[in-house]
């Protein structure tokens, strides 16, 4: 809590402060200067996924607890059996890395040469083939049972033309009767206010996190300060939301039809009320 206590309570704050998120969106703008007070520096980082990210990115434990990896292993696991795997955007190895300690073939591309790196540096990563490329359009010479995009990668892309082609380049690599697995988030346009564009969707003592909203777009900034040893670090992330039908049609156009779809990994019932879900297309 002493974190937050440096710039004036913000954790109380997301509750009783600010009268809006877009009130706490523009008290969190005002941070982007060299220094403010005793809080410390400000680091803006220019490159999403460039070394100071890469760096931390594993210390996220929530990300990386078991409860949330062992889950999507299991399923990914059991739809690959005895055959070989694609990861787009592999990062550095949350799930790659205990997908192959199940005896999978896993095969990664990814366009962070700063989280390759971090992957290499891992025990097991040798048993896992990487490839520094944009994975809406890198090609790799081998075809897979299951191409998989996890944990709102997909957003990354933000023009629809690029989803489109990470669909065709998802299908282009599959074998007959494989399966593209996406996992991602739907946009909480459900709990925004009339008039607001901004929703505070993280608050603890170490992450502010406030998304940014563009209807028209269909655009989304997703904005983050993080506190560790004292030191504040705001990064903002353009995205891309997408609805389930949007993708299904990508995936017709791609050559390939839905399969499954849930709330989760562990086959929740996906409904009107649900804020992620987990796809699954058939390559014809």
């Amino acid at each position: 809590m002493a974190k937050l206590c440096r710039f004036g309570g913000l954790k109380a704050s997301c509750h009783c402060r600010y009268r809006s998120c877009n009130d706490l969106y523009l008290f969190l703008s005002r941070l982007h200067c060299p220094t403010i007070g005793l809080c410390g520096l400000i680091v803006s980082l220019p490159n999403y996924f460039a070394a100071e990210v890469a760096a931390v990115y594993d210390e996220d434990a929530e990300m990386f607890a078991a409860q949330m990896v062992d889950p999507v292993v299991d399923y990914l696991a059991a739809l690959v059996g005895e055959g070989a795997a694609l990861e787009f955007g592999v990062g550095t190895g949350r799930i790659a890395l205990p997908l192959a300690q199940r005896g999978v073939a896993v095969t990664g591309i990814d366009l962070s040469p700063h989280m390759l790196e971090q992957l290499a540096a891992k025990p097991g990563s040798e048993q896992i083939t990487t490839v520094l490329g944009d994975f809406a359009t890198t090609s790799v010479p081998d075809r897979f049972d299951v191409v998989y995009l996890v944990f709102n990668t997909l957003m990354n892309l933000i023009t629809q033309a690029q989803q489109v082609a990470c669909f065709a380049n998802a299908a282009t690599h599959l074998k007959p009767g494989g399966y593209f697995v996406v996992e991602v988030m739907l946009p909480r346009l459900q709990r925004l206010p009339v008039g607001e564009t901004t929703q505070l969707f993280a608050c603890s003592d170490e992450h502010i996190g406030i998304d940014e909203y563009d209807l028209a777009s269909q655009s989304l900034v997703s904005h983050h300060v993080h506190w560790r040893d004292g030191v504040a670090t705001s990064t903002s992330l353009p995205c891309r939301y997408v609805w389930p039908s949007e993708l299904d049609l990508m995936a017709q156009l791609a050559g390939t039809h839905l399969y499954e779809r849930c709330a989760g990994w562990q086959g929740e019932a996906f409904t009107g009320q649900s804020e992620a879900h987990v796809s699954v297309w058939q390559r014809d």
